[in-house]
């Protein structure tokens, strides 16, 4: 069984920076992704960013382009996500899934994923 373990999750001010990290088990091959969702009360749970294995294409929803990086370090199987410049709306729980193996948009999509760790909450306080 696969497991998938976030941290980082902080209350911080807006405009201020937080990283999340995230470590999965097992092995990952050259064409997985590994992505990062939030889900804040009352709405449906959003593809954030997603990071392939090999390579590290990555791919970004509109609302976080310019603000959040998505990177991995391959011998230690993290992921992270760099939250530059919070706003207020990014207030949510966060979540790290993997792996998926899709393109494009699909990447972004919770369908395309099985494993999912249990969330980190990131708060951000105008």
């Amino acid at each position: 069984q696969r497991q998938v373990v976030e941290s980082g999750g902080d209350s911080v001010q807006a405009g201020g920076s937080l990283r999340l990290s995230c470590v999965v088990s097992g092995y990952l091959d050259g064409t997985a992704w590994m992505s990062w969702f939030r889900q804040a009360p009352g709405k449906e749970r959003e593809g954030v960013a997603a990071i392939r294995r090999g390579g590290g294409t990555s791919i970004y929803a509109d609302s976080v382009k310019g603000r959040f990086t998505i990177s991995q370090d391959d011998d230690k199987n993290t992921v992270y996500l760099e939250m530059d410049n919070v706003q207020s709306n990014d207030t949510a729980m966060y979540y790290c899934a993997g792996p998926g193996y899709c393109a494009g948009d699909y990447c972004l999509r919770t369908t395309t994923y099985h494993y999912w760790g249990q969330g980190t909450q990131v708060t951000v306080s105008s």
